[in-house]
Order: C-alpha cells, then sequence, then structure tokens
C-alpha cells in the first residue's frame, strides 16, 4: 500500500509541474500590441513603425516574407480603400474587447531558442469607400519579440480574397479619374 501511495504521489507531483511555458494577457508586450492596433486603426505609420524592428520579416499567409516598405504600401492602401477600419471580439452580448491578445513565453527546446510570441484574434470590418459594402473577415496574426523588445517577425493569418479585391477595385477606379 506503501508504494502505491508514493506512486500516485509522484505521479500528482511531476504530472502537475510547470512547462516553463508562460501565458499572459495583462503584460508589457499585450498592451503593447493593443497600443500598436491602436496605431493601425489611427492609421499612425509612424506609431507602427516604433514597434518594428528594421529587420522585421511580415509572412502574409505565406512561408515568404514580404519586407517592412511591402508592408507599408499594403497599410496605406488598406486605408486608402476602407473607412472605418474596427477589429472585433467577444461573445454575442458580451464586451467587445476588440481584440483577444495573449503573450506567451517558451523556453528553449530542442529546436528553438526562448521565445516570446504574443498572438492575436479578432475580426477585421472594413466598409468600402468606394462601394459601401463592408467586409468582416476572421484574424489571427502573431507578433514574435527580439530581444531589444522589438518585433522581428509577424505571421498574418487570414483569408484576403475580399480585401484584395476591394483594394484592386478601388485602384481601378481611381486610376480611371481623369485628371483636370
Amino acid at each position: 500500500m506503501k508504494k502505491i501511495s508514493l506512486v500516485l504521489i509522484s505521479f500528482l507531483i511531476l504530472g502537475c509541474s510547470g512547462t516553463g511555458v508562460q501565458l499572459n494577457f495583462e503584460d508589457d508586450k499585450s498592451n503593447a500590441i493593443r497600443a500598436h492596433y491602436q496605431n493601425y486603426l489611427n492609421n499612425d505609420m509612424d506609431g507602427l513603425k516604433s514597434l518594428w524592428s528594421p529587420d522585421l520579416k511580415v509572412y502574409l499567409n505565406s512561408t515568404e516574407s514580404i519586407s517592412l516598405e511591402e508592408l507599408e504600401v499594403l497599410l496605406q492602401a488598406q486605408h486608402a480603400t476602407f473607412s472605418p477600419i474596427k477589429m472585433s471580439w467577444g461573445d454575442e452580448g458580451k464586451t467587445d474587447v476588440g481584440q483577444w491578445v495573449e503573450t506567451a513565453s517558451y523556453p528553449p527546446g530542442p529546436s528553438n531558442e526562448a521565445l516570446t510570441v504574443t498572438q492575436t484574434w479578432f475580426n477585421w470590418i472594413a466598409k468600402s469607400k468606394l462601394t459601401g459594402e463592408t467586409i468582416k473577415m476572421p484574424a489571427h496574426i502573431s507578433f514574435v519579440w527580439g530581444a531589444d523588445g522589438k518585433i522581428t517577425e509577424e505571421y498574418h493569418m487570414y483569408d484576403t480574397t475580399e480585401m484584395i479585391a476591394a483594394i484592386e477595385a478601388s485602384t481601378l477606379a481611381s486610376d480611371a479619374i481623369p485628371e483636370e
């Protein structure tokens, strides 16, 4: 009976030990991303740049990264095409928090160094200035933090079909307007 008790206590202790992963919701990095999103919604490129590493790599539904300059052009096109742009997250009848934001710190492992990643989920909602149509799409973006406290990598995962079609239509419409 003593052996069984010892085995059960051992399983309990070992089974409840931490993995070294720390998950936070109101830490400095999560709050920095909330402010970063506010900069995006306000079309504040300088505010966005203040959190980006100069060597930022952005992956838009791809294993190939785009440059910081390409990202800026895309964000400017979004704001030229849509107004307002909003982010929404929350259950029906509950408070809309804008975005779900959580930051996980991972210990080093066999295939990675220690790593801190902020993950976000939200619905991106935007009204086309050209057609008045509203687009709503679920989005997930992950931000990888560097040792200097800047974002070094972003992983954007969402279906951009409707967004890109609206941006292209807006660009074609503005190209068709004769200059005076």
